[in-house]
């Protein structure tokens, strides 16, 4: 198995060299497997990756070709999922079940990845079967290139905090509980890099100042950070770099990833990390330490606390974080070189979630329509054009206004270079976190009650920040501005991952009739083939 997947790979590189052209490879081989954990102290099942939980970091930078040879010893079909890599003109790498067949039991399958023109920090996680509940996550640097000029200096440390919420519950038992139509109970815990209370120790020297990137890996909750007695300089969200404001604590929503400074001034000791849980009745707290190499003193005094329920202190900090538009990003030039609100969206689509039932269960919906995986991968089977599958304008592009839902397995129609305008409308009592993938588009706005186009004088059309994931608050609304740019088969998807599993994603089809690897990439010669596609062919070598 192993020598025909080397020679495999090295037919692969042949192949893809002239597409990704000459810039760096970097390989990995990770064994996916069953392992006990006990991140609450309770015995679970966990998923690891090359016996680790959570999985291996990746450090790239920008361009890097990343070879990932997945090898899937569960009892289960698995899927890896890159979320915030954008698979420029390459959504057959995506990892989801609309663009991936998935790994069998016993099988092996290679990602080619490339960070076309990103930086900053993101993560990967299992995408299939309520997976991202066992483990199998981790983190992924994208580093800037030499001579890109970034707007800090180097920090004298680089670390990574994968919180989220956890349960103590194996996930096929969660994912038999949503099967079944009922609501998940609230999680257990809260994870930092798969530890519970004080599992982690972060060293500092003292005067120096250190990056910490801090990524909500959790399927439920949001999280509020904070280092007791320090501030933290924010300066990265999701791949741009920001306006550089001081906060005390910062909330990361499901889905979302942000890097900040933090300089050990204080008295040498040690100090409190804390994240909790975000807009939750009962509060889930776990904490590090904070550690300054010549600190004779543990941590002491309470443990400061956070923001709880109030909604309104957490959009007056959302509003706040900007874009720098005079950092350069991937290339030199500055980020503010591109004027988004010069340009006048083509149309405004309204996506409102909803939370329906069908057919006597619980379900979750996108303009009424709740999606059901296809059993064959949309992207397979729009390029070999078979029927039956889905059907393009299965979802509407704004709410019908009814309470009902349907099942569909909904797939959007939009067309290649449209710059477009989409409002997350919530008319919910909990806060929604939603990702696109294969973008980065402009967070325009966001206000409570209902979204009007009157709402468009608030929008802020110079600085947004730019990103893959962003939340809604309860009764509320948040705008993008998104240039589709990126031809492929995108998942748009709620961040709660309950919500995800049972309906509240679709697929937006960004489609040209033109065939040139300019614009898409073939489906690669070692794409999986299942469902309708078994037995056909990607293409000759």
């Amino acid at each position: 198995m192993r020598d025909s997947c080397k020679v495999s790979i090295v037919l692969l590189l042949v192949l893809i060299n002239g597409v990704f052209g000459d810039n760096p490879y970097r390989f990995f081989t990770w064994k996916i497997t069953y392992g006990d954990i006990y991140p609450l102290g309770v015995k679970q099942q966990g998923i690891m990756i090359n016996g680790q939980f959570p999985g291996p970091h990746i450090d790239a930078v920008t361009n890097d070709n990343i070879i990932i040879s997945v090898f899937n010893y569960l009892k289960e079909p698995f899927l890896i999922s890159w979320n915030g890599v954008q698979q420029r003109k390459n959504s057959w790498q995506d990892g989801v079940i609309g663009t991936t067949c998935p790994i069998p039991p016993g099988k092996n399958f290679t990602y080619i990845i490339q960070v076309k023109d990103q930086i900053g920090s993101f993560y990967y996680f299992p995408s299939l079967a309520f997976h991202k509940a066992a483990g199998a996550f981790g983190a992924i640097r994208v580093w800037s290139r030499p001579r890109i000029p970034v707007p800090f200096p180097s920090p004298d440390g680089d670390f990574w905090l994968l919180a989220g919420d956890w349960y103590k519950t194996n996930h096929y038992v969660l994912r038999r509980l949503l099967e079944a139509g009922r609501n998940l109970p609230m999680p257990d815990g809260v994870l930092i890099n798969g530890r519970g209370w004080g599992g982690n120790t972060f060293t500092v020297q003292p005067g120096k100042t250190y990056r910490f990137r801090i990524s909500n890996v959790g399927v439920a909750t949001s999280l509020n950070f904070r280092i007791q007695g320090h501030t933290m300089k924010l300066i990265e969200v999701e791949g741009s770099h920001t306006v550089q404001n001081i906060y005390t604590s910062l909330d990361v929503h499901l889905g979302q990833s942000y890097s900040v400074l933090v300089t050990a001034n204080k008295a040498p000791q040690d100090y409190y990390i804390v994240i909790s849980s975000r807009f939750t009745r009962r509060v889930l707290t776990t904490t590090a330490i904070l550690h300054y190499s010549n600190s004779r003193r543990g941590v002491s005094g309470p443990i400061p606390n956070g923001p709880t329920l109030n909604m309104a202190s957490s959009l007056f900090q959302a509003r706040t974080i900007k874009r720098n538009l005079t950092a350069s990003g991937p290339r030199p030039n500055p980020q503010g070189s591109y004027h988004y609100g010069l340009i006048k969206p083509a149309r405004t689509i309204i996506l409102a979630n909803s939370a329906p039932w069908i057919n006597g269960k619980q379900r979750y919906a996108v303009n009424g329509a709740s999606f059901v995986a296809p059993d064959t991968p949309l992207k397979l089977a729009d390029y070999f054009k078979i029927p039956g599958v889905f059907n393009l304008g299965s979802i509407p592009t704004s709410p019908s206004g009814g309470n009902g839902g349907y099942l569909q397995t909904s797939v959007m129609a939009a067309n290649f270079r449209e710059y477009i305008e989409i409002v997350f409308q919530n008319w919910e009592n909990s806060i929604q976190s939603w990702h696109i993938s294969g973008y980065s588009f402009f967070v325009v706005g966001m206000d409570g009650g209902q979204w009007t186009q009157g709402s468009r004088a608030k929008y802020n059309l110079r600085d947004a920040v730019s990103r893959s994931t962003v939340q809604v608050y309860p009764r509320a609304w948040t705008a993008i501005y998104i240039a589709l740019d990126n031809v492929g088969m995108w998942n748009v998807r709620s961040e709660s991952w309950a919500r995800q599993y049972l309906g509240q994603q679709f697929y937006l089809r960004v489609y040209t009739s033109s065939t040139s690897y300019r614009d898409e990439y073939p489906p690669p010669k070692n794409a999986l083939m299942c469902g309708r596609a078994r037995g056909r062919h990607t293409r000759p070598f």
